[in-house]
């Protein structure tokens, strides 16, 4: 199944409840919320109080990508503010394997990104403590970036992995994803698409998350 979720980076951050509203109306399955630290990536983006404001906004689950150093220090404070699932980078983790066990202990949806330049085998054994990996499709912390086409190559070895193991894992993909990368990345083996701009700017957003599905 195919699941589009829309970034709120590109949303209007002066009617961002609005915006939440409008990618529910529009037919989109969730809501991408990326949480940036300044310090695994050079951005800051959101944080506690704006996902608390998002997640009683929200009529779909909100999916918390977290970009920070040590996300332990965060993770059970992000559950109570209403993610649905929480998303780490294992490059960003001293213990990787115990802060997926931890959001699997606070009951929500537990996945584990990887940066462009990191191999796949670094968290093959992190694959079985997962409902999700995030293969990043552009370098994270800045969005509006192109589509990195090299990194079609690690969703099929994710995939790949995954079917060998038995692992009835979702891939996500996250950067330049639009009507014509979706192809490519579904094509690879990814199942759920985050876009921002190609979202939040389309003139009918609605007929540009079908898009993504097609």
């Amino acid at each position: 199944m195919i699941i589009v979720s829309a970034s709120l980076l590109a949303a209007d951050f002066n009617n961002l409840g609005y915006d939440c509203s409008r990618a529910a109306d529009a037919g989109c399955d969730w809501l991408h919320f990326d949480i940036m630290d300044g310090m695994f990536v050079p951005s800051i983006s959101f944080g506690g109080p704006v996902l608390q404001s998002v997640a009683k906004a929200a009529r779909i689950p909100v999916d918390v990508h977290m970009m920070v150093v040590e996300p332990s220090r965060y993770i059970p404070r992000y559950a109570e503010l209403g993610a649905a699932g929480i998303t780490i980078h294992a490059e960003a983790s001293k213990d990787p394997a115990a802060d997926l066990r931890l959001i699997r202990s606070l009951g929500l949806r537990v996945g584990v990104a990887l940066k462009p330049a990191t191999p796949v085998s670094e968290i093959e054994e992190l694959m079985p403590l997962c409902d999700m990996v995030l293969v990043m499709t552009v370098e994270p912390g800045f969005g509006g970036q192109p589509f990195m086409p090299e990194t079609l190559v690690k969703i099929r070895q994710v995939r790949e992995f995954a079917d060998k193991q038995g692992l009835p894992l979702d891939i996500q993909v996250d950067g330049g994803i639009n009507g014509e990368t979706a192809l490519l990345v579904r094509e690879a083996g990814a199942n759920v698409l985050v876009s921002g701009s190609y979202l939040f700017e389309a003139e009918n957003m609605t007929a540009a998350q079908m898009s993504l599905r097609k």
